[in-house]
């Protein structure tokens, strides 16, 4: 029998049944939720709680409302944190007051990307300037510092804290000395002005030349990437800003200011790691390219030389020609309702966590597409939300992401503030026949997306600062890229992976074959990201001596193989320089932990609960709390070098005999 409480937090499944009568798979509530479109109870007498239930955000015009509020609570925290005695409530006033503006501003940066009415899109990004700049203020307050300072000079009340609080008040302070907080007034006013300019050049998308005509590809690429001298100075000023910055609050290099905190720490490092990755990859790499230059010469006798622009395409023919995999063939399988049933059972499983499906009240939500989850602990409780924005509409950005709404934290009542997420992706619609059937990337881009969130959900720390995902950059991706493995791996698939019609499984030859056919190529297609990795540390480890186009023909020559092109600037259409300035390559030191988790932990058994238990324990509770590299020696149990880093890439390209042994047979 239901409950009133469980009749809210389903979907009606007897809809589900209507629309599905010809359905012989059934579905549980959360993979029912996913399955079929909302159809929504409507009640007058119900009223408008506000976005994500925030009471002011029944409206645009709350967006000011709630701004003020939180500009005001700043004020009272700012003057606690200032006349306090040094000691752990320094360190909890500075993460309330994060925690305080975060709560808007995190808010506010998501609505201006995906609401999908323009006022409040442009109400948020008011909102989101205006907290912009109060941060940028706080963060070159002189007596909000030195409360601080008091605190990490003072020996006796430092040993008095435990390892977080310690970890989260040097974290507070490293944003003061990156702010400028230690020069005199004109020289932290030109930090801070420095600050300012690194976030105002524009974004530029990059090049995918997929097409199957070779004029066409190399027309395209010579056009897009042509060399433009506005953007060009644009670029170079960027890196000239960054480094004068970095060097005028104490660091070498923005490169050296950047890596502050992150597992490779350095520069040096970094391109150590780059360097062994390529010699490891050589031979590899060499084969992939022969194979791709054999293709074209198949392709097109009169003209076999491989150049850059055939990269992506010969790579994407050869694997087609090998394994035939046909997107449409796998998608019956893998409807959006039985990949959430599956993600349901594997984290129930694994960390006896699970989804309960929930109806939003009125006005939570900015689309009647979007579905709520909770996510409950067998034994914990309620954790956290997970609000998922899934499906395409106009005006949304065409990317998957997560985003973090609000962070968890250890409260002064002593409750835990739950976290609160949103995963956005773009899939399409279900039908009144056919749900939404997802392709094979589609279905990993949901479970990458959802180690994020996981993350977010089990990151249970004492402060929001260094809540969840609020890590170092080179460790976020891990949680999100091993999701991958499990997304890949028959055991966990075949739970789920079955005809939204018959209900039959997806076979096993066909799950093997795509994750066989992922390798094809791959030496040469890690190699392009050694390429770009290399690129971005020298653009930021050093002052630049001569042009970006020169720096880029010295690193390609190096660290790619491919020749350059006379006349192309891709450094311009390089985006992620912005964003990840020096921390290109946390991509790919992400997934060489990522994979030596799965190896070492989960490729035996992908539902271990003892492993899940540790995984929990060891990486996803402490967020950003503990240095990054204490937490993969937890959960590895042991401390892995550089060449543990850089084997763990190159033995993902081994080919699986099994697998060939399959083919074989078959």
């Amino acid at each position: 029998m239901l409950t009133s409480k469980r009749l809210l937090n389903i979907v009606d499944l007897r809809s589900v049944r209507d629309i599905y009568r010809h359905v012989t798979t059934s579905w549980s509530p959360v993979g029912a939720a996913f399955n079929a479109r909302q159809h929504k109870r409507i009640d007058i007498r119900e009223k408008n709680v506000g976005l994500f239930g925030v009471p002011e955000l029944t409206s645009p015009a709350g967006f000011e409302v709630a701004q003020e509020h939180a500009l005001r609570e700043t004020e009272r925290l700012v003057e606690r944190a200032c006349s306090s005695a040094p000691g752990p409530l320094t360190v909890q006033t500075f993460d309330q007051l994060s925690d305080n503006l975060c709560k808007v501003a995190d808010l506010a940066d998501f609505v201006k990307a995906a609401h999908p009415d323009p006022a409040y899109r442009d109400a948020a990004e008011k909102t989101c300037v205006k907290i912009g700049t109060v941060v940028e203020k706080l963060n070159t307050n002189v007596d909000l510092c030195n409360s601080l300072k008091n605190l990490l000079d003072n020996k006796d009340v430092l040993a008095t804290l435990d390892p977080e609080t310690r970890r989260v008040a040097e974290l507070f302070m490293f944003d003061f000395e990156i702010s400028g907080i230690h020069l005199d007034k004109e020289k932290r006013k030109k930090a801070v002005s420095l600050n300012l300019t690194d976030g105002s050049f524009l974004q530029i998308g990059g090049l995918h030349a997929e097409c199957p005509d070779d004029l066409v590809r190399e027309v395209a690429y010579k056009i897009f990437l042509y060399p433009n001298a506005d953007l060009m100075q644009c670029l170079e000023e960027l890196l000239a800003c960054r480094h004068e910055l970095a060097q005028l609050v104490g660091y070498r290099s923005y490169a050296h200011r950047a890596l502050k905190g992150t597992m490779m720490k350095t520069p040096e490092n970094v391109m150590q790691f780059l360097t062994l990755l390529t010699e490891k990859l050589s031979e590899r790499t060499a084969k992939d390219f022969a194979m791709m230059k054999e293709m074209k010469t198949k392709l097109n006798p009169g003209n076999a030389e491989l150049m850059p622009w055939d990269h992506p395409y010969l790579s994407g023919v050869i694997r087609a020609e090998r394994y035939n995999i046909e997107p449409s063939l796998y998608s019956p399988y893998l409807s959006l309702g039985a990949c959430m049933e599956g993600l349901n059972g594997l984290f129930t499983q694994l960390l006896g966590v699970s989804f309960q499906a929930q109806q939003p009240r009125p006005g939570e939500v900015w689309s009647e597409d979007v579905r709520k989850l909770a996510v409950v602990h067998e034994e914990e409780g309620l954790l956290g939300y997970i609000y998922c924005d899934f499906f395409h509409r106009p005006s949304k950005p065409q990317q998957d992401c997560h985003f973090t709404i609000r962070g968890g934290r250890l409260t002064e009542s002593g409750e835990y503030q739950l976290p609160v997420v949103v995963i956005m992706l773009s899939l399409p619609h279900p039908s009144k026949a056919t749900p939404t059937l997802l392709t094979p990337s589609m279905m990993e881009n949901l479970f990458h997306e959802m180690g994020h969130a996981m993350h977010s959900m089990l990151g249970r720390t004492r402060y929001q600062h260094v809540t969840g995902t609020r890590c170092a950059t080179d460790f976020a991706e891990v949680p999100s890229i091993l999701m991958e493995y499990f997304a890949t791996d028959f055991r966990v698939v075949s739970q789920f992976a079955r005809h939204y019609q018959t209900g039959q499984p997806l076979p096993e030859r066909m799950v093997a074959r795509l994750s066989e056919s992922k390798k094809v190529c791959g030496a040469a297609d890690t190699q392009l990201q050694v390429f770009y990795s290399a690129l971005d540390q020298m653009y930021h480890s050093r002052p630049l001596a001569c042009s970006t186009t020169d720096i880029l023909k010295g690193v390609q020559r190096e660290f790619y193989g491919l020749p350059y092109v006379p006349n192309t600037a891709w450094q311009l259409r390089f985006s992620h320089l912005i964003g990840y300035g020096a921390k290109y390559y946390s991509y790919l030191m992400s997934r060489a932990v990522a994979s030596m988790v799965w190896k070492q932990c989960f490729v035996q058994d992908p539902f271990n609960r003892d492993m899940g238990e540790r995984y929990r324990r060891e990486m996803l509770a402490h967020g950003g709390g503990m240095e990054p590299l204490l937490m993969v020696q937890g959960m590895l149990q042991k401390s892995p070098s550089l060449e543990d880093f850089v084997d763990a890439l190159v033995s993902d390209l081994n080919p699986d005999f099994e697998t060939f042994i399959m083919d074989s047979e078959g």
